[in-house]
């Protein structure tokens, strides 16, 4: 399958507060203003010489073999505590009306990647993308996981994993019932199953991919070797891990051997859970109980490691204004201008700030500039770990050999 997206036509450049004037007075979303002045400020310096050439997300990406949008859109929600309440993990609230508006209006605007898991929820995240696209689902790649242990009927959590094959087909025929399809686009192991080889887990979906239920196979978080493995039965078209400028540990080996082998790279978690936008302080706290922040179980949240940490924020902001974008979209656009074949997944619940993430896709960076921001990213040294450590020990994990 291929997501077709048409290249922006871009004329000279305004001013941003121009911009946003200009979008709210004609009812257009200020990204695509935005968007429109971004090539022809890289087209040429200030001087009206040809620029130096920009290192830019371009209009596609190529996951493997499919083709989408720079930008996809995270569908990670849970019930509220009311009936019909929706809530991200870092205690977002809207209803269900308004989670199936924002994925059609990011769909509008041009988002074809659409990503939630048969967890998120559980269930409730892949029943609402599902009567989201409905009418649309051609215009979009849905990607959607397998792979953690959750009863097939009540959606109870049952701890740990689950990757056997028999279960997996299971839960791709509940997958396409919930999402209304009769295709998955990409299927991911959301976790690797240390009981369960990598072969038999390949094989399954390969069986999948014959009977035209799944078109593209996946990994988030695996082994090096487990990719390898993997990839050999069937090729691989995503790496999902978490990548940002405030995670940086798939630079090491996971993107070099995504290169190797052809393989796209979806980022999740780009904006640090939310911590790159600019809006998490030094003395900001989260909120515990029932309804936890997920951040209050992250160590890099912790109220001694977020004064240290807060010194790559102001890195953000201060390149943000250079580039006339926010701190989220600088974020996002420094994640595209990696590799050719990244694509960040942030999810929202607020559609001014999916709008806000799309713009990012227009962002360019000269090769000088990536190099200073890079050298200033790197000398940041962040404080505590990526994730809670029980969360932390089902990544990097090698499935068991087949014997």
């Amino acid at each position: 399958m291929s997501i077709n997206h048409k290249p922006y036509d871009q004329p000279n450049s305004l001013q941003r507060r121009q911009v946003l004037a200009t979008a709210a007075a004609l009812g257009i979303a200020p990204w695509l203003l935005t968007a429109f002045s971004g090539q022809a400020r890289a087209a040429t310096d200030e001087g009206g010489k040809p620029a130096t050439p920009q290192t830019t997300s371009g209009q596609r990406r190529k996951l493997g073999k499919l083709d989408v949008f720079p930008v996809g859109l995270g569908c990670q929600w849970r019930p509220g505590a009311a009936q019909g309440v929706v809530n991200d993990l870092y205690h977002s609230t809207f209803d269900r009306p308004a989670a199936v508006a924002l994925i059609r209006k990011a769909v509008e605007r041009g988002v074809t990647l659409i990503d939630t898991a048969e967890v998120y929820g559980p269930f409730l995240s892949e029943e609402i993308v599902g009567e989201a696209l409905q009418g649309i689902r051609d215009k979009v790649a849905i990607e959607t996981k397998f792979g953690m242990n959750v009863d097939m009927k009540t959606g109870q959590r049952l701890g740990g994993l689950n990757s056997r094959p028999e279960h997996i087909r299971q839960v791709v025929e509940a997958q396409l019932r919930r999402l209304r399809t009769d295709r998955i686009d990409v299927l991911l192991q959301h976790r690797v199953d240390p009981l369960v080889p990598i072969e038999d887990v390949a094989g399954t979906v390969k069986d999948l991919v014959a009977e035209g239920k799944v078109l593209h196979f996946g990994l988030s978080e695996p082994g090096i070797q487990t990719i390898r493995r993997a990839h050999a039965v069937l090729p691989l078209a995503v790496i999902q891990n978490e990548y940002s400028m405030l995670y940086r540990g798939p630079e090491a080996q996971v993107l070099p051997i995504c290169e190797e082998l052809g393989i796209g790279f979806v980022s999740w978690s780009p904006l640090g859970m939310g911590f790159l936008t600019g809006t998490v302080t030094a003395d900001t706290r989260f909120k515990t109980g029932p309804e936890m922040d997920f951040r209050a179980m992250v160590p890099r949240f912790a109220p001694e490691a977020l004064p240290a940490n807060m010194a790559l924020v102001n890195v953000v902001k201060s390149w943000a204004r250079q580039k006339d974008a926010t701190p989220a979209q600088l974020a996002l656009a420094w994640l595209l201008a990696q590799k050719p074949w990244i694509v960040p997944i942030p999810g929202t619940t607020n559609v001014a700030h999916m709008e806000e993430n799309i713009g990012a896709a227009e962002i360019t960076f000269t090769p000088d500039e990536l190099r200073r921001l890079n050298i200033q990213v790197a000398s940041v040294s962040i404080r505590g770990e990526r994730l809670p450590t029980a969360v932390m020990q089902m990544s990097n994990v090698e499935a068991p050999p087949k014997r």
